[in-house]
């Protein structure tokens, strides 16, 4: 089945292209953890903040960048979103000059309101190019380009903060800024073709109206929910994967982070791209159920922790988890009756929940260990199968 049409071919690899960033930029988060708590002498749960104040931007900017979008179309947000993150990632220069934790949280909060308006735009774009029957499967192939980005993130970051000489966190950020920069002024001189649905997308349509209509389809509000606890899960995975490796004294850091970048999301890219293929000829809402018994049963197995068992069960999460999130995306906006811009906003206000499960998981291996905390991520993706238990009624 072809998924994109011809006419769509260069729009969607250009699109495309934007979930490389972001994938990359929300990855090294992941190293950064592990930096700051040993750059600054900060507890695991004091890291959190990393993530929390970086989603905290996607939650606030989110339902901005719907009317943003809506108002001024898909590439107009598209270059102010990379603005945006080009901006926070030249406030690194200062956050390292003073050594400030909260210069540096200012800046990843700036990072996260780009990285809002880019999801925002690019996701239900990215749907929309081609037959809505194949909408969950061309998402996760655009989706496979962002776990490239994953991949490469923390094995570069880490290659810049772990080589045991002097580490600037400048230095990456610097280039990341220039290089976001520079795609800003491609994607000002480029054309991308707005996809209107001809019944729903009505300019004349208040904002107000459009907000109470989708709110009305109870099929939108739990795949909010279901999208908000998957956050849960794969952010506080990520963040704490490498404080978890070392705890069970497998490597040392450098070490840690090649494994969380070829093994842990090179198996999450590897899953996706296989996903694709599998929804183009399994109903989406069947692969989506079988994945989240699987991915909660591998957290379960970490939370016991029954040693290589559990290293399994981590990996598992992985392998398991990489359809989850444009699947659910591209199924809850399938049936909006309204705006699908302003309902991808909404939905791109959950990766606040990666705060909450990084806070949490922060503070039961804190007080706790670990291993325990991972029982957050299996309740939350317990929450994924009974999604996909009601979608397939």
């Amino acid at each position: 089945m072809n998924l994109v049409p011809k006419k769509y071919i260069v729009p969607f690899i250009l699109i495309t292209s934007l979930f490389f960033i972001w994938g990359f930029a929300r990855a090294v988060l992941d190293v950064l953890n592990k930096h700051f708590q040993d750059m600054l002498s900060i507890s695991i749960t004091q890291s959190a903040m990393i993530q929390a104040t970086t989603y905290l931007g996607y939650f606030l900017m989110a339902l901005p960048a719907g009317i943003i979008i809506t108002r001024g179309g898909y590439r107009r947000g598209v270059v102010l979103g990379l603005c945006l993150f080009a901006v926070g990632a030249f406030m690194f220069i200062p956050g390292e000059r003073l050594m400030s934790f909260g210069v540096f949280l200012a800046a990843l909060f700036i990072i996260g309101c780009g990285l809002a308006i880019l999801e925002t735009a690019a996701n239900p774009y990215a749907a929309e190019l081609g037959d809505p029957a194949t909408s969950s499967s061309r998402l996760n192939l655009a989706q496979s380009l962002n776990g490239l980005g994953c991949i490469l993130g923390p094995v570069v970051m880490g290659g810049f903060l772990f080589s045991g000489k002097d580490s600037s966190v400048a230095l990456p950020y610097s280039i990341m800024g220039i290089a976001v920069a520079v795609a800003a002024a491609v994607f000002s001189r480029v054309s991308l073709p707005e996809i209107k649905r001809v019944e729903t997308d009505s300019q004349e349509e208040s904002l107000g109206t459009t907000i109470k209509s989708l709110w009305k389809s109870g099929l939108f509000r739990i795949g909010i929910l279901t999208l908000f606890c998957y956050e849960i899960a794969e952010i506080s995975i990520n963040s704490l994967f490498i404080n978890y490796v070392l705890s069970a004294g497998w490597m040392d850091k450098s070490a840690a982070t090649a494994l969380l970048s070829f093994g842990a999301l090179g198996l999450f890219m590897l899953a996706r791209i296989a996903g694709s293929w599998v929804m183009s000829r399994v109903a989406a809402v069947k692969v989506l159920l079988a994945c989240g018994i699987g991915a909660a049963s591998g957290a379960l197995l970490v939370s016991l922790n029954l040693g290589w068992i559990s290293a399994v069960g981590l990996f598992a999460c992985y392998a398991f988890e990489a359809i989850m999130f444009p699947t659910i995306f591209a199924l809850t906006i399938s049936g909006v009756k309204g705006n699908v811009k302003i309902a991808s906003s909404f939905l791109m206000m959950t990766p606040i929940g990666g705060a909450v499960g990084t806070l949490l998981m922060g503070m039961i291996a804190d007080r706790i260990d670990i291993s325990t905390a991972f029982i957050v991520p299996a309740i939350a993706y317990f929450s994924v199968i009974v999604y996909a238990m009601i979608r397939r009624k």
